[in-house]
Order: C-alpha cells, then structure tokens, then sequence
C-alpha cells in the first residue's frame, strides 16, 4: 500500500521466461500489493515461471491476442482486485523496477494521474543501446506528436507507465487495436479526457532477450503513431470523431486540486 491505495503491477507478458526472475526480484514489495502476469500464449515456460515465482495472478491467454490485447486483460484484472494505482512493467528487464516507488508516489501524492517513465529525459536511451534508427524515429515521431496533440511529452513510446485506476476506469479501452498502436491511442484517450501524463527519467537496457520490433512493424507502428495524432487533431478540433473517441465521456478530475 502507499498512502492507503492499493498498489497492483501487470506484467504483459510473451516469452519471459529468462527475464521475469530478475524482473520480479527488483519490485519494491514494501509498497506493491499485488502483481498480475498476462502470457499471451507463450512459446517458453513463462507462466509456468510467474508461477514459481509466487506471481498472485497469472492469466494465460491459449490464443495469443497481441500486446494492446494483453494489457486490456492485465488493467481489467487490476480493476477486477481493487487496485488504485496500476504500474504497467514489461517482465523483459528493459525497464528497471526499482522507478516504482517514484512512479507510484506521484500518482499517490495526486500530483499526476498517470506517470511514466521516460528514456529520452537525460541520456539513458543512447547510453542503454538503443539503436540510433529507433532513437531518429523516436524523436521525429514524439516532436510530430506532441504538435499535433498539443502537449510537451519527451516520448510517447515507453512501455514503463502508471496509472491511477481513476483513469483506468474512465477510458473504453475496447475500441483500441489489440496491437502495438494500441499504448499511443490510450495515451490519445489519457489527453482526450483532459487528464495530465508526468514524466520521470528512466535507464533503459537493451539486450538479446529483451523484447523488440522487427524494421518493418516499426514502420507501420510510426504510420500508426502518425494516424491516431491526426485523428485526436480532428477530434478536438470538432472536426471528425473516430470511434477511440466516440464512446469517451469526458470527466473532470480530481488530481491537482
């Protein structure tokens, strides 16, 4: 618990089997309650490690429904236990768990509603091997983004994010691609309902194990990224609602107040 507020981390999981140990290892239990490990239909033991590990929810998807479907199952079942704050951590040891504590106390202290952590702020995302063609197309995308959004993110690309589940509740994620587009429409929804994403700085490692997109994909990601900004463009300009939007009702919040 912090301040009295459930802490719950997912894990969206495929093929973490030799990442997931030392994953878990640096999770501050002092403040997370729970975790919850979604296998989309793993090809190694990877739920069969969560459950060794004593992961106190494992859900294993039989047919593998893609990383945007996955974490619509993990926030469900956040949501399902009662959670008030969510810490979304890939099992892949990319990110460090050791951010959670900040993460959670930003959320916990309502300063932000959402957090995430960030491999652009300083200089962790060069120093950690991210390929430079990923880092160019980073920085090209997040500068595009953040005009045609509005909004001064350093990335909108991490997958290390914290939500409060006042947030989590109020966005229908169903519409969303079950693919990896799916994180830039939620954060489409996030600044749809007016809600504020904070950023802190995050080391990043990249390594064979690690989870990566082929070229390829990463292209249709970047015109997919490109796609769902213009169509937030239109929508808050009155101009064309797409259906990501359609259902949203848009609620004041409570953070900052």
């Amino acid at each position: 618990m912090y301040l009295n507020k459930k802490v719950v981390v997912v894990l969206p999981a495929y093929n973490a089997a030799l990442t997931l140990a030392k994953t878990i290892q640096e999770i501050p239990f002092d403040i997370v309650d729970e975790l919850v490990l979604v296998d989309d239909a793993s090809k190694d033991d990877t739920s069969k490690v969560a459950n060794e590990l004593g992961v106190h929810h494992v859900i294993r998807h039989e047919a593998n429904k893609g990383y945007g479907g996955n974490q619509k199952t993990c926030y469900r079942k956040a949501l399902e236990i009662n959670a008030d704050i969510v810490v979304m951590l890939h099992p892949d040891y990319q990110y460090t768990p050791k951010l959670i504590t900040a993460m959670v106390s930003i959320i916990g202290q309502e300063l932000y509603p959402v957090v995430f952590g960030s491999r652009i702020l300083g200089k962790g995302a060069l120093k950690g091997g991210m390929p430079m063609y990923k880092y160019i197309a980073n920085r090209f995308l997040t500068f595009t983004q953040n005009i045609l959004m509005d909004q001064k993110l350093s990335e909108y690309h991490t997958g290390y994010r914290s939500f409060s589940a006042e947030v989590l509740k109020q966005l229908d994620l169903s519409p969303n691609s079950d693919d990896f587009i799916f994180d830039n429409q939620m954060i489409a929804q996030i600044f749809y309902h007016n809600f504020e994403i904070g950023e802190v700085t995050c080391p990043t490692k990249y390594f064979d194990e690690a989870s990566s997109i082929n070229f390829s994909r990463s292209v249709k990601y970047g015109l997919g990224v490109l796609s769902v900004s213009f169509l937030y463009f239109l929508a808050r300009a009155g101009l064309y609602t797409a259906s990501i939007f359609k259902t949203q009702q848009v609620k004041p919040s409570s953070f900052g107040r």
